[in-house]
Parts: structure tokens; C-alpha cells; sequence
């Protein structure tokens, strides 16, 4: 297998409400290199990601207009995965996540999905716009990029957004039946989205879009540790350093980059 590929993309023209996860990628790096001086890089699961080979940073995409950089986060993630690499992809907002999933359709075919997030991303539009980052599960299954979806940590969830789960046969774990991190068994490729405000804000109060009541970090953990797939890539979105506290999230980030890139290397 290649060495997995981290590629950033810092782009929050697609947010609502506030910006800031366009900082998040240079947030996530600069503690990832605190870690690597005080810390060390092996996973939970034994992966040691210092180890020549496993992983290399493949630096920020450019981006300009929405159309545009949705275009060049495609042709990029494509190039990578047809090298051979895994992406794992650091936003920016969740819009980032349909033109990745473009690119992974076309180098693996349709992909299980499992995403964790406090909001489902399934508005048809947001504000007006079809690319919002409350949109983009939307445009990935009415495209067909997904197979099944699994979305984990979900605790605001309105009636327009109850037809679309209805409609489109996704599998939603809510925090309100929340009985303990789930085994999810899936038979496609997998996705992983993790959306940092899926955590409780206690535990990652920089977000944008902060929702009590959430997930722990162990929760998430320990349902990643559970999955039972082959994952292909994977993004790690909306972490918003201006509303960080002592940079707290940017640490919780770089924990679940580390988890995710073990099992990517795993594959």
C-alpha cells in the first residue's frame, strides 16, 4: 500500500453562520507538530505513523471561486487515489465532503459512508445555495456516490430533514437513543466524515456550530475502533480556531487525524 496522503483544504465560503474552518488545516497541522515533540505516533491500535512510509503531507489545496475549488478538490483527490494513495483530507466546511466523494467514486465506485456530525447535511439547499455545507450528503446520494449511510451523534434534526433521512433510507444513531458506541458492519468501501461538532462542545467548543449534548471523544473513538470495513479515505471538518479556547480542539483534532490515518493504514 502507499503512504496515505493528508491534503488540506482550506476553504469556508460554504458556511453558514460563521467562518473560521478555513484556519482549521493550519490549526490542525501546527499541533500535530507539538505532538510529534512531546508525544509520540502510534495509535491506539498499535500503528506507528512515524514509521518511513505510512504517511506524508501533501499541503493545501488553492482555492478561489466555490465552482472552481470544487473542481480542483476533485481532480486532485482523483489524482491522488489513482497513484495509489488514501486521502485524508483536513477542511474547511463539510461542502468539501461531495467533491471528495466525487473523486473516490471514480477511483473505487459507490462507498459506505460513516459520518459522524451533530447536523444530518442533508438540506436540498441551505440559504440558497445546493453546496452549502448543510447540503452535501444530499448531492453525494442523489448522485449515487453512496451506498448506505450511517450517521452517528445526529441531535438536531427538523421535520424537512426527517423526510430526507426517510427518502434516502439513512441509517441515523441519535444522541436522544444514544446506548453506547455502535458496531457498524459495512460491505462497500468506507468513508469516514467526522465533523468535529459531532463532539459535546466540552470537548470541542471550537466550532462554528456549537450543539450541546453530544458525543465524547471516546464515543468516537471507540465506534471507529468498532467499524468493521475497508476504509479508503476519510475527512476531518469544521474545526474553527477563532472560536477555539487554549486551542483544546485543535489537540481533540489531531487525537482523531491520528486514529483515522491508523485506520486507513490498516486497510
Amino acid at each position: 500500500m502507499k503512504e496515505i496522503k493528508l491534503l488540506g483544504i482550506p476553504w469556508d465560503a460554504d458556511s453558514s453562520y460563521r467562518r473560521g474552518p478555513a484556519k482549521g488545516p493550519a490549526a490542525i497541522r501546527a499541533e500535530l507538530e507539538r505532538v510529534r515533540v512531546y508525544s509520540n505516533m502510534t495509535t491506539e491500535q498499535g500503528v506507528d505513523l512515524e514509521q518511513p512510509g505510512v504517511w506524508s503531507d501533501a499541503g493545501d489545496l488553492r482555492v478561489t471561486t466555490g465552482e472552481e475549488t470544487r473542481v480542483e478538490i476533485t481532480t486532485r483527490v482523483a489524482q491522488l487515489m489513482r497513484e495509489g494513495h488514501p486521502v485524508l483530507s483536513l477542511g474547511g466546511d463539510h461542502s468539501v465532503t461531495w467533491p471528495i466523494l466525487c473523486a473516490v467514486n471514480a477511483n473505487v465506485g459507490k462507498v459506505d459512508v460513516l459520518h459522524f456530525d451533530a447536523h444530518p447535511d442533508l438540506y436540498e439547499e441551505f440559504e440558497g445555495s445546493r453546496f452549502s455545507h448543510a447540503c452535501p450528503f444530499a448531492r453525494s446520494l442523489e448522485d449515487g456516490l453512496i451506498g448506505r449511510l450511517v450517521q452517528v451523534g445526529i441531535r438536531t434534526i427538523p421535520e424537512t430533514l426527517r423526510r430526507q433521512v426517510e427518502r434516502y433510507g439513512v441509517e441515523v444513531v441519535t444522541m436522544s437513543a444514544w446506548d453506547g458506541p455502535p458496531t457498524v458492519k459495512f460491505e462497500r468501501p468506507v468513508y469516514i466524515s467526522l465533523d468535529i461538532d459531532a463532539l459535546d462542545p466540552a470537548y470541542a467548543p471550537g466550532v462554528s456550530h456549537r450543539e450541546p449534548g453530544g458525543l465524547s471523544v471516546r464515543d468516537i473513538l471507540a465506534t471507529m475502533q468498532r467499524l468493521q470495513g475497508r476504509v479508503v479515505a476519510a475527512d476531518l471538518v469544521e474545526l474553527n480556531p477563532d472560536t477555539d479556547i487554549d486551542g483544546v480542539t485543535a489537540v481533540v483534532a489531531v487525537k482523531l487525524l491520528r486514529e483515522l490515518a491508523g485506520l486507513l493504514a490498516r486497510r
